[in-house]
């Protein structure tokens, strides 16, 4: 089917009829991709005899998707720019069909990493979202739809967690990630029915040798970071990989500046606005990853520690699903603020409402009220942030620029997230006590971790005081703006 051109809609101008359309369906495409995330997270203790290897190795289930995610979010959002964002939106989506196709017929370790490292190459769906947004959607209705889009990532992994549980305690493993496969069908046969192509695309020749050496770097760098309490901090795997990540990313840094046309414009990445803005998106990537390992621990750990709850997997999805649906919410009511004051005000509120919902945890924590209350804040905080950081960086960013920049702002917060899980780790695995014969993590250790994601939102909140002025809001491109634009034809 060739590709639908989309229209530039004039600022100010009514969206067309179909613009709620390419909003829900986007928004779809995103809750699709946040349930791949979630939904192994019921069986991972399983894996070891599902697959019938050593717990050490069924982790790569996990890490395959990381690494993955990492490499493919800025390649796809650039090759969105050149070529076209619905193209390689669908392409994302068949990705993730294909490795959930894998993951539902594998019962051996290989097909299982190779199938979820085929997942975590769709990652790029939500910032190519976004981008596709601003070429379709009037200036009007931007931040409310962009918010929307953003939430979708919170949502699908709110919703995601107790439906995975619920579907691993009753029936077979594999149905997850049949279940995965089918919402993927749905997603792209509404994609390539609803949502139109872009004009605004640079063409030109892909930077090959910027891909090759930024996927080089991350993956050691992940690597390192995500495997370093494995291996040993100290090990010389991780040192190694650590050396090896930073020399690369210096390399690719120095090409990527005499680079004609970079896989990322690092001039436009050193602009005030887009700089403040991913370094809070780095603070904020940490804050957020606390709750989810502080959480779920403090639900499912034994009563008989005097802090833990005692609750299943399922209770802990139903806990922190309510999250979801009041990030959605508070979509709207970011989007009403970034209209008034600017996506700079907005994020400054989201930091403090997330800084604010780590400093409830450490005083309620031993009831699942507490818990319920203290994600739902946390969401809220969580629903601001991820409806302002797009508009920031759309808003600071040529319109032929919006996929790679959206799509290194989701890297910057995935690498927050990694580097919080191995701080987390470490905090946690010094500070424990003894139950039954085994080390577990102390009261102390999960409210220093909390007093950490605090810290880290309040470093967001003072990042983004550091972003000039209001924060200027992204206007959707006019007629006259989208010409400047070289269109490359499908």
């Amino acid at each position: 089917m060739p590709d639908a051109p989309a229209r530039p809609v004039a600022a100010g101008t009514p969206a067309p009829p179909r613009s709620n359309a390419v909003v829900a369906v986007l928004a779809l495409a995103g809750i699709v991709v946040s349930l791949m995330q979630t939904l192994v997270i019921p069986i991972v203790p399983e894996l070891p005899k599902l697959l019938d290897a050593p717990a050490s190795d069924t982790a790569w289930a996990v890490t395959a998707t990381l690494l993955a995610a990492a490499v493919a979010t800025p390649v796809v959002g650039r090759l969105g720019d050149m070529v076209g964002k619905r193209r390689m939106l669908l392409t994302s989506i068949v990705l993730l069909i294909s490795g959930s196709v894998v993951c539902a017929i594998a019962d051996s370790l290989i097909p299982m990493i190779t199938g979820r490292a085929l997942q975590g190459l769709s990652a790029a769906v939500v910032p190519l979202g976004i981008s596709i947004l601003r070429d379709t959607v009037s200036a009007e209705k931007l931040a409310g739809s962009t918010a929307v889009m953003s939430a979708s990532l919170g949502v699908g992994g709110a919703l995601g967690l107790p439906t995975a549980a619920f579907i691993a305690d009753n029936w077979d493993w594999h149905i997850l990630f049949w279940t995965s496969a089918a919402l993927g069908v749905v997603a792209f046969v509404l994609v390539l029915l609803v949502v139109p192509e872009s004009e605004n695309r640079v063409g030109g020749r892909f930077d090959l040798v910027g891909s090759l050496g930024l996927s080089a770097g991350l993956v050691s760098l992940l690597l390192a970071v995500s495997k370093g309490g494995d291996w040993g901090w100290t090990s010389g795997t991780t040192l190694g990989l650590g050396a090896a990540a930073v020399l690369i990313l210096l390399a690719w840094g120095r090409w990527e500046l005499r680079a004609k046309q970079p896989l990322v414009d690092l001039r436009t990445t050193a602009k005030r606005q887009v700089l403040f803005t991913n370094l809070a998106s780095i603070a904020l990537g940490f804050s957020m990853f606390a709750m989810s390992l502080v959480l779920p621990q403090l639900l499912q750990l034994p009563e008989q520690t005097g802090y833990g709850l005692g609750r299943s997997m399922l209770t802990v999805g139903l806990v922190l699903a309510p999250q979801g649906l009041v990030m959605m919410v508070m979509s709207a009511v970011s989007a009403g603020i970034t209209k008034a004051k600017g996506p700079k005000v907005t994020l400054m509120i989201g930091s403090l409402i997330v800084a604010t919902g780590y400093g409830l945890n450490i005083v309620l924590m031993s009831e699942v009220w507490h818990l319920v209350l203290v994600s739902c804040v946390i969401g809220a905080g969580v629903g601001f942030t991820y409806g302002a950081l797009p508009a920031l960086i759309m808003g600071a960013v040529d319109p032929s620029q919006t996929g790679s920049a959206n799509s290194l702002n989701t890297l910057m917060r995935s690498l927050g997230t990694s580097f919080a899980s191995a701080v987390a780790g470490v905090i946690l695995a010094q500070m424990t006590t003894e139950y039954g014969g085994f080390a577990l993590p102390a009261e102390n250790g999960f409210k220093v971790v909390m007093a950490v994601g605090a810290g880290a939102a309040l470093a967001a909140f003072l990042l983004a005081g550091f972003i000039p002025g209001r924060g200027a809001a992204v206007v959707a491109a006019a007629p006259e703006e989208a010409q400047e634009a070289v269109p490359v034809k499908a």
